[in-house]
């Protein structure tokens, strides 16, 4: 699929609930089509999982940019934390913009990490697009292969599983979009600002205070 998401994260991953747990990637809201679209330039997503490319004013891959994305959720899944996130001031919007863009980031001693897992991470975790590493080569990363089913390796036959079988009828997700599509309560007050759009570059240009946003939450800036 010729689709970059612009906004993995946990919270846009899900699980069936089959024995064995299927990922399921949801809210393609920022998603846009390398074949059907222009390249992405505009600053969207989250900024605890933005890549420094998407920062730039400039096109970017967004496929490229996702990857980034990727190893934000995998340093959240193994260390509980935002890798960017200033520790002793994790709120602090402009700290982890910053941290971004000069890879600032560490993996706590006290959390057991393996080598081959660290070397994956340097090796998303790369200012320069160009030089970080792509899907096909995270899937023939020693960390990636590790225990891996051989049914699940280049050449299994896993992609023909339940294409004809699908898990939730038409009917079904006919209702699920409809559901989704119901008009939910604004929030009051300053909720809105945490979970809602906000122009990136007047925050960081500007002189207003940034030491309470919320950098997990969403942000639009159309450039």
């Amino acid at each position: 699929m010729q689709i970059c998401h612009r906004d993995l994260k946990l919270e846009n991953t899900l699980l069936d609930g089959s024995t064995a747990p299927r990922v399921k990637i949801c809210d393609f809201g920022y998603s846009k089509s390398s074949v059907l679209h222009s390249q992405p330039k505009s600053t969207v997503g989250t900024p605890a999982y933005i890549a420094p490319e998407v920062l730039s004013k400039k096109e970017y891959d967004g496929k490229i940019a996702d990857v980034w994305s990727c190893g934000v959720t995998l340093y959240v899944m193994l260390v509980g934390a935002y890798p960017f996130e200033d520790p002793d001031d994790p709120k602090n919007f402009r700290k982890t913009i910053g941290r971004i863009l000069t890879v600032h980031y560490s993996i706590p001693d006290y959390v057991r990490v393996s080598m081959d897992c660290k070397h994956l991470l340097s090796r998303i975790f790369v200012e320069n697009p160009g030089k970080r590493i792509s899907i096909p080569e995270i899937k023939s990363h020693p960390w990636f292969l590790k225990n891996l089913p051989m049914e699940l390796k280049e050449g299994g036959n896993w992609e023909s599983h339940d294409v004809n079988n699908p898990s939730q009828s038409l009917e079904e997700v006919q209702s699920i979009i409809q559901e989704a599509m119901k008009t939910t309560e604004v929030p009051k007050g300053g909720e809105l600002f945490l979970g809602g759009s906000m122009d990136l570059d007047d925050d960081l240009d500007g002189n207003e205070d940034l030491e309470d946003v919320e950098s997990s939450g969403d942000f639009v800036c159309p450039l």
